[in-house]
């Protein structure tokens, strides 16, 4: 230590640079982006829970129809419109395993609605591991197990049935298959679409650029709803649901990407000037390895986010297109279509249970909303 003639002190040791740093602040020093980007998306509590929801909800997908009591057009002539059953454990104080109460349905002509009873004496348990209608399961195995059915001479309608009797949570389950798949699909052909040519136009400039910035113009001044009627009314009727289905993720895809498109050129314009991009071309680098190698990897996080934020228009898309019945048709099994099955305002007033598909699609897609802004706010490096 040595004494100024001012009085003050100065320390002869070494600096140490790690000196004031504690040991979790040399942890993030040491750790890869990947951690660092988990450990602030950790803190975001909405973003995890609907991270962790949307993971399960994914990985159920193709397992729906073991968990499904029944397939999704499996009709039941005599419970049209049969409010939700409960599934209960105990019986008069006494447990017996899960089982539901037996029904009976009759036509109200006074009112015209249906009007079921349950016998409350008679419990009747559920059947665990039972064989019901066919499916395919992981979308290819034929099986015919299910989760659990309903005993015979019983029903087991958890969220109700329709108006063709028909297992309102069965159809839930299978219409997700479709549903969440959709935006999938849709969003992987707007990302191609939108890199290949935010890239092109942002890193090439000029003409190149005027050319896609007036057809991205264009794409932006139609109206979106009638080019998606008009684009779905072109799909030929006679074609399969799964040709459809690819079809409309197809035309939701190629309509979302001048968004992209723009954002992708828009960096690239500022990026093309940095000195390890002039440093990689002067090196002999072809503007494929460049975008490939340099400039999309500084991008990635606003693609990932944007990826995330963008599923949800996708699945409204279909939901919109299929309530109108422009979109998938009967039989195949959407959220859209089931919604486009109860229009009857009527029908909802008497039986609001038929109204319950809208349910899993508020949920999804507030999921996919708290998700992105979650990763949004995680992957900014200027946020602690």
């Amino acid at each position: 230590m040595t004494t100024l003639p001012n009085g003050h002190y100065i320390d002869d040791a070494p600096y140490d640079p790690d000196e004031n740093l504690s040991a979790l602040d040399r942890k993030d020093m040491d750790a890869p982006a990947w951690q660092l980007v988990w450990r602030r998306f950790r803190r975001h509590k909405l973003g995890l829970i609907a991270g962790l929801f949307l993971l399960v909800s994914y990985l159920l997908l193709p397992v729906a129809g073991f968990i499904a009591p029944y397939t999704a057009n499996e009709r039941s002539a005599e419970y049209l419109y049969h409010p939700p059953q409960a599934i209960h454990l105990f019986h008069e104080g006494a447990l017996i395993g899960p089982f539901v109460y037996p029904t009976t349905g009759q036509a109200d002509l006074v009112n015209f609605r249906w009007q079921y009873e349950t016998d409350t004496d008679r419990p009747m348990r559920l059947q665990m591991f039972c064989e019901g209608g066919a499916y395919k399961l992981l979308g290819f195995i034929p099986s015919d197990t299910h989760l659990f059915c309903a005993p015979e001479g019983a029903t087991v309608f958890l969220l109700g049935s329709d108006r063709l009797g028909r297992d309102v949570f069965s159809r839930i389950l299978y219409g997700a298959q479709l549903s969440l798949t959709v935006g999938l699909i849709g969003i992987t052909v707007s990302f191609v679409l939108g890199i290949f040519f935010g890239s092109i136009a942002g890193y090439f400039g000029g003409k190149t650029d005027w050319i896609i910035n007036r057809a991205i113009e264009i794409l932006r001044s139609l109206p979106e709803l009638p080019l998606w009627l008009a684009l779905s009314a072109a799909v030929p009727s006679n074609w399969g649901p799964v040709a459809v289905f690819f079809i409309i993720s197809i035309i939701l895809g190629i309509l979302d990407w001048p968004g992209l498109a723009r954002a992708v050129r828009s960096k690239f314009l500022s990026l093309r000037e940095e000195e390890y991009v002039r440093a990689a071309e002067m090196m002999g680098a072809k503007p494929g390895r460049v975008i490939r190698r340099h400039l999309l990897p500084n991008f990635m996080s606003h693609l990932i986010a944007s990826a995330t934020l963008s599923i949800p228009a996708m699945i409204l898309g279909e939901t919109a297109l299929s309530f109108l019945g422009l979109g998938l048709r009967a039989p195949a099994v959407s959220w859209g279509v089931m919604l486009n099955d109860a229009q009857n305002l009527a029908s909802i007033e008497i039986y609001p249970w038929t109204a319950i598909p809208m349910l899993p699609i508020i949920i999804v897609v507030l999921a996919f909303n708290f998700l992105g802004d979650g990763l949004r706010d995680s992957l900014d490096p200027y946020k602690s």
